[in-house]
C-alpha cells in the first residue's frame, strides 16, 4: 500500500513539473497573441467573462448605497460622465466613437444598459485588469464616483436633447457640495458642452468642432481663423530667466490638458483675468464658462510645446510660450499655432497668475 501511495505521489509531481514547464514555454514562446484585435476564443472569453463579473459581486456586495436621487448629484454626474466617459461607453444618440472599435473586451453602451449601482461604484473606483477601465478612485473621492453612478441609473432613460439640457446645467465641481473634501483630479463638467469658442476660450480663434463629433444635427464646423488684434509679442523674454515662474506656467499647462480643473483655478490669482481676441473675462466668468470647454478640447488635441521665455520683475514675472496644436475637424488633422503670454505674482512662496492672454490660428499644412 505504502508503495502505491509513493507511486502516486511520484507521478503526480512529475504531472505538475510537466505542467508547469509546459506553461513556461507557451508563456515565453511568445505563441499566444495579445492583440486587442485577435479576440479570445469563445471558451476563453467566457471564462473570463465570469470571472470579471463574480470577482466584481463580490467585492461590490458589502458597498452600502446612498440617496441616488438627489437631483445635485445626478447633475454633478452628468458633467463627469460627459468629460470622462463618452469615449468608451457614448451617450444618448451617439453609436460609435474614435476610440471604442478597438478596445476589447467592448465597453457596455451605459445609454442603453442600466447597471447595478453597487457593481457600477466598484467598477469606476477599482477599474477593471487589463481593459480600458481605469480606476478613477485614485484621483476622485467617493462622494463624486457617487455622482455618476446617480446619473448612470438616469441615462437610459434619457433623450439626446435631454442629455444636453443636463450636462449643459452640470455645475462645475467647486460650487458642489458633495458633503466630503474634493480631491484628485476633477473633470470639467461642461466638456460636452457646445464648444464653438467665445470670449475667454482657449478655442476662441480656431471655433473647432468638437473632436469627438456629436451625433445630434448642431453645426460645430466652423473655419479656424486667426485671433483679431496685433499678435502677442515676446520681447524682452528669455529661457529660464525666471525659473519658478515657468514652473507655474508649466503647472497650469498640465493641468489644462490632463482635465484638472481643480489646480488649473488653483494657479489662478482670485484678481486674475483671461484674454483672447480683445475681449476679457474675470476668473468667476472664464470658471463658469469658458474652462469647460478649454478642458474637453484640449483632453483630445496633442500639444507640444515649442517655446517658453521668462522676465523677471521682482515679486512679479511674465511667462510668453507657444505650443503646437494637433486636433481634428471633420476626422481631418488641424494644426494650430498657439501662443501665451501669462503675468504672474508671487503670494508667499507660491507663483499665481494674474493675467492670462491667448491668441491662436491655424498653421499652414
Amino acid at each position: 500500500m505504502k508503495q502505491h501511495v509513493k507511486h502516486y505521489s511520484i507521478a503526480i509531481v512529475v504531472l505538475l513539473a510537466i505542467l508547469i514547464a509546459g506553461g513556461a514555454v507557451f508563456v515565453y514562446s511568445g505563441v499566444y497573441n495579445i492583440a486587442a484585435d485577435d479576440h479570445h476564443t469563445k471558451p476563453v472569453y467566457a471564462i473570463m467573462q465570469t470571472l470579471r463579473e463574480r470577482s466584481i459581486h463580490a467585492r461590490s456586495e458589502g458597498v452600502t448605497v446612498p440617496n441616488l436621487e438627489d437631483p445635485q448629484l445626478i447633475l454633478k454626474g452628468a458633467g463627469q460622465y460627459a468629460a470622462m466617459c463618452t469615449d468608451c461607453h457614448l451617450k444618448p444618440g451617439m453609436s460609435d466613437s474614435e476610440i471604442r472599435p478597438g478596445l476589447y473586451p467592448q465597453p457596455p453602451n451605459l445609454s442603453q444598459v442600466r447597471v447595478d449601482p453597487k457593481d457600477a461604484f466598484w467598477v469606476i473606483k477599482h477599474g477593471v485588469k487589463m481593459s480600458a477601465m481605469p480606476a478613477w478612485g485614485i484621483s476622485h473621492d467617493d462622494p463624486t464616483i457617487w455622482s455618476m453612478v446617480a446619473f448612470l441609473q438616469k441615462l437610459p432613460d434619457l433623450t439626446p436633447q435631454q442629455y444636453r439640457d443636463m450636462v449643459a446645467k452640470a455645475p462645475p465641481d467647486e460650487d458642489m457640495d458633495m458633503g466630503g473634501e474634493e480631491s484628485g483630479h476633477h473633470h470639467g463638467a461642461e466638456a460636452e458642452a457646445h464648444h464653438q469658442g467665445g470670449a475667454g476660450s482657449m478655442a476662441d480663434g480656431t471655433a473647432l468642432q468638437n473632436t469627438h463629433a456629436d451625433a445630434d444635427d448642431r453645426d460645430h464646423d466652423h473655419a479656424a481663423q486667426a485671433s483679431d488684434g496685433m499678435p502677442l509679442a515676446f520681447d524682452g523674454l528669455t529661457p529660464r530667466a525666471a525659473p519658478d515662474a515657468e514652473a507655474a506656467a508649466q503647472a497650469f499647462h498640465g493641468a489644462l490638458q490632463h482635465g484638472d480643473r481643480t489646480i488649473a483655478l488653483a494657479m489662478l490669482a482670485p484678481e486674475a483675468t483671461v484674454s483672447e481676441d480683445g475681449q476679457t473675462q474675470t476668473r468667476e466668468d472664464y470658471a463658469a464658462h469658458h474652462l469647460g470647454e478649454d478642458l474637453a478640447f484640449l483632453k483630445s488635441a496633442t500639444v507640444t510645446p515649442v517655446w517658453m521665455g521668462s522676465k523677471s520683475m521682482g515679486d512679479t514675472a511674465m511667462v510668453g510660450s507657444e505650443q503646437r496644436i494637433v486636433t481634428r475637424r471633420q476626422s481631418k488633422p488641424v494644426t494650430l499655432r498657439s501662443k501665451e503670454k501669462l503675468t504672474l505674482r508671487k503670494f508667499g512662496s507660491a507663483w499665481k497668475i494674474t493675467s492670462v492672454q491667448w491668441q491662436s490660428e491655424e498653421a499652414p499644412q
